[in-house]
């Protein structure tokens, strides 16, 4: 078995992102990459919910309100004020598919619960990590070591479940 990256394939197109969910920003992507390379293809597509901004800024999380995260936490803090809040429950999703040129062989998904913490605290990790408040751990995930946020991360979720699904019959055939 040989895994490659996307960087194996200089010069292939990005797809767009027009999916309204992330599964099915996940399932384009990977049926996109495996068309254009011929490989099986495993792609995701990843995000924060905020359930008092009604999902947002779910699939649009990179390209929400601003270049910076610096931005996007003032925006979602601003969004917040206007509901008369200051918090709200949101999750952490990740959506995986995985492709063969042609169609969709699998997917999954990996959820972390949690709520949003402002102002924003910790310097580990990346993206949303310093507003997102874990309460099982009682900190953000930009405050907790590499080790614990891999234990449950929604990316660590979805590729674990790929690991046990491409270990085992038919699956492993796959490759």
């Amino acid at each position: 078995m040989t895994l490659g990256a996307l960087d194996d394939h200089p010069g292939l197109s990005e797809p767009e992102e027009t999916g309204t969910t992330f599964a099915a920003n996940a399932r384009l992507k990977a049926l996109h990459y495996a068309g254009a390379t011929g490989e099986l293809t495993v792609a995701e597509d990843s995000g924060l919910e905020i359930d008092a901004l009604n999902g947002e800024p779910g699939v649009r999380s990179a390209r929400f309100n601003g270049e910076s995260y610096a931005d996007k936490f003032a925006a979602i803090r601003r969004m917040l004020a206007e509901r008369g809040t200051d918090t709200s429950t949101a999750r952490f999703v990740c959506a995986l598919a995985l492709a063969r040129a042609g169609g969709i062989l699998w997917e999954t998904a990996g959820i972390v619960e949690g709520r949003l913490q402002l102002p924003p605290s910790g310097g580990a990790g990346f993206g949303y990590d310093p507003i997102f408040h874990y309460p099982p751990y009682g900190r953000t995930l930009a405050e907790v070591t590499p080790e614990e946020k891999a234990a449950v991360s929604h990316r660590g979720q979805a590729f674990r479940r790929l690991r046990r699904y491409l270990a085992t019959p038919p699956a492993a055939a796959l490759w």
